[in-house]
């Protein structure tokens, strides 16, 4: 059995589990919208550790649909011990390798190329030190301004709330992260990305953990809105190469780049909800 989890690791796993619920809700909302009866299929998953104790799991859930054409939207609670050379590069980890991970991860790739694709994940993580990441990114493959500063102004609003320094300092960080050296070319159209707001002292958790909520809100009330806007156009053959010839570029991150697809990897994650970020169809030409 996975060990006793403590009153922060509950109330954040408790949290994920929830937005992951009124996520997939509205996703599936927007499917009912768009004629279609598609829904999540959620597959529940364990984890081993390297002495086959159980290290705790999570649950992968997938949508292919009409909108979306493949929506992964994932929680997990997980523990375990690093590998010795892993424990190195992780916050806290380099004298004790012991770890506690839960958090909440999406990706959506959509039918329509007009419509953007997007990243969000928010996660709680305990070494010798505790601290909250996470973040929101826009992912279209035929950019609109309007939506992209729809995108920032709400993700802009949700940080203000906290401190004014976090949104320049986060889009930054998301500017400077989801950057692809070999295509010199961003991801996408950015949005935020944090990581390290650590407990240092006990009001920091409720601080953090407010904050990391409201990301989750603002990503939950700005994105079915930019789909519902967008889900309707019309596309043509160009369109639809010119978004897969952008996945591949996506996929290329994802695999070479993302630190969450090494984490999950490098802990002994499942492979299939590690993976589920990758685009159902892509192009390199």
């Amino acid at each position: 059995m996975t060990k006793q989890l403590d009153g922060q690791q509950l109330t954040a796993q408790k949290w994920f589990k929830e937005l992951r619920d009124q996520i997939c809700a509205e996703f599936e909302a927007i499917e009912q919208e768009a004629g279609s009866d598609a829904k999540f299929n959620y597959t529940p998953w364990d984890r081993l550790n390297h002495d086959d104790t159980h290290g705790g799991g999570g649950t992968q859930g997938v949508m292919k649909g009409k909108v979306f054409e493949k929506v992964g939207v994932n929680i997990s609670t997980v523990d375990g011990t690093f590998s010795e050379e892993f424990s190195k590069q992780i916050n806290g980890a380099a004298d004790d390798p012991r770890f506690f991970a839960t958090g909440v991860s999406l990706v959506a790739h959509m039918a329509n190329p007009h419509v953007p694709n997007v990243h969000m994940n928010t996660r709680f993580l305990c070494t010798t030190k505790r601290w909250f990441g996470g973040g929101a990114d826009l992912n279209p493959a035929i950019p609109v301004e309007k939506d992209t500063e729809a995108f920032h102004a709400r993700l802009r609003s949700a940080c203000a709330a906290h401190n004014p320094e976090y949104y320049p300092r986060f889009k930054k960080w998301a500017d400077d992260y989801f950057y692809i050296p070999h295509r010199k070319v961003h991801r996408g159209v950015g949005g935020i990305f944090y990581d390290h707001l650590e407990l240092e002292k006990e009001p920091d958790f409720d601080r953090h953990f407010a904050f990391t909520q409201d990301v989750g809100r603002a990503f939950l009330d700005i994105f079915p809105k930019l789909v519902r806007k967008r889900m309707h156009a019309d596309w043509t053959a160009e369109d639809k190469h010119q978004q897969l010839v952008w996945r591949g570029r996506y996929a290329e991150f994802n695999l070479v780049y993302d630190r969450g697809t090494t984490f999950g990897l490098k802990t002994g994650g499942n492979v299939d909800a590690i993976l589920m970020s990758l685009p159902p169809e892509a192009k390199w030409d």
